[in-house]
């Protein structure tokens, strides 16, 4: 997608009297994937709570935003670890929520092309009961790209799918969300290693970059620069108090 803008975060954030994080200088670039790891509980769901509007029990004190300085509200799609698919509702149905809630008539030729490109042709009026693990993540993607805003951030969204189908996954969701500001939050280093165009690792005191392997993305799962910062992620990760 041209023109999709990047994303910063200066500041601190609390739930209620509990700090999250403090001092916080994040900034994810522009029309690429940023990987952000860390151990649980340093923070990393808070920032994309913030990114996406999700933010009414978070105490912010900072600045957060995009590059071209307009709203979040409008600009940002969210694709969280479920797929959050509502059982009652096709395929095509829970595609089209978003336009359904805010009050909009779906389109259905949009409709139809996101189903293709998402290879679940013949399934628009399946209900998620009868969609495999690997399936309800692809119409949890679908209805993301239906959304078709500039910012998607991801929360660890192939996490619970086995290797096979979490590598395919992935290797869709870079196609499809190609040229779009993605930030995808991951406990994973093979994920990092693999889709990352930046890499952050995220402590409770900073955010550091780590280089990421050479050549596009998604890398080859067996390349050695692959498996080396991968093998490097891990180590720093285990290190995390």
């Amino acid at each position: 997608m041209n023109n999709a803008p990047s994303l910063f975060m200066r500041g601190s954030a609390a739930f209620g009297s509990e700090p999250v994080f403090s001092g916080i200088d994040l900034t994810i670039a522009a029309g690429q994937w940023t990987c952000l790891l860390g151990s649980s509980g340093v923070g990393k769901t808070t920032v994309l709570k913030l990114f996406a509007g999700l933010n009414e029990a978070i105490s912010f004190s900072g600045d957060y935003g995009n590059s071209d300085g307009g709203p979040l509200a409008g600009q940002v799609a969210l694709m969280a670890q479920s797929d959050l698919l509502l059982p009652w509702l096709t395929v095509s149905q829970n595609i089209a929520l978003g336009a359904r809630l805010r009050g909009e008539k779906p389109d259905q030729n949009r409709i139809a092309d996101v189903i293709d490109r998402t290879g679940l042709s013949g399934k628009a009026a399946s209900r998620p009961s009868q969609l495999s693990g690997g399936q309800r993540q692809r119409v949890a993607l679908a209805r993301t790209l239906m959304e078709d805003r500039p910012i998607v951030l991801l929360d660890e969204p192939f996490s619970s799918l086995d290797a096979r189908t979490r590598a395919q996954m992935q290797e869709l969701a870079t196609e499809l969300l190609y040229g779009r500001t993605v930030l995808l939050v991951t406990h994973d280093p093979a994920e990092a290693a693999r889709l990352g165009h930046v890499i952050k690792v995220m402590t409770c005191e900073t955010i550091d970059d780590v280089t990421p392997p050479a050549g596009q993305v998604p890398r080859p799962v067996d390349d050695e620069e692959v498996l080396r910062v991968q093998a490097g992620l891990l180590a720093r990760l285990r290190a995390e108090p």
